[in-house]
């Protein structure tokens, strides 16, 4: 990233699950696999776009697994729930969109990591993080973390 002088943090939270808590069955691969509505504070002047990388450093083999990739998303307040306002890469599970929890033993941890970038990004659909982040880093002036919690039920 940027020299962390010029990064602001930004506030991610969702009316779906407090910070640390547990993300609803709906949110998950387990109920309806759409994304939960987020909500964007303190965002930075100068904001072009957002990216957005949701993954579970808990899961095994991979770390982190990686549940959802986009970026180019306009500088707004909230991205509602079941939406994509951006560019779509590709995720862990093989898909451009949006995969939610599905850890295969205990409670596993997903953050929410969104980046205010002052350029919108050039990159192909389907990109992994790899590129995201390599493309992202000399343009984050703001960054914020919203850290959920799912369980599957026994």
């Amino acid at each position: 990233m940027t020299t962390t002088e010029k990064v602001k943090a930004l506030k991610v939270s969702s009316s779906a699950f407090e910070e640390r808590s547990f993300i609803p069955r709906q949110y998950t691969r387990d109920g309806d696999n759409c994304n939960p509505p987020l909500k964007i504070d303190a965002i930075p002047e100068g904001t072009k776009s957002f990216a957005l990388i949701v993954e579970d450093p808990d899961a095994p083999g991979k770390d982190p697994f990686v549940h959802w990739l986009m970026w180019n998303i306009p500088p707004v307040h909230s991205i509602d729930e079941n939406s994509a306002p951006g560019e779509a890469g590709k995720n862990d599970f093989g898909n451009a969109r949006y995969d939610g929890p599905a850890p295969p033993s205990g409670a596993h941890h997903y953050f929410f990591h969104l980046y205010a970038l002052d350029a919108m990004i050039k990159l192909k659909p389907g990109t992994g993080k790899a590129k995201l982040m390599s493309a992202i880093q000399p343009h984050v002036i703001g960054e914020g973390t919203l850290v959920g919690v799912y369980r599957r039920a026994l």
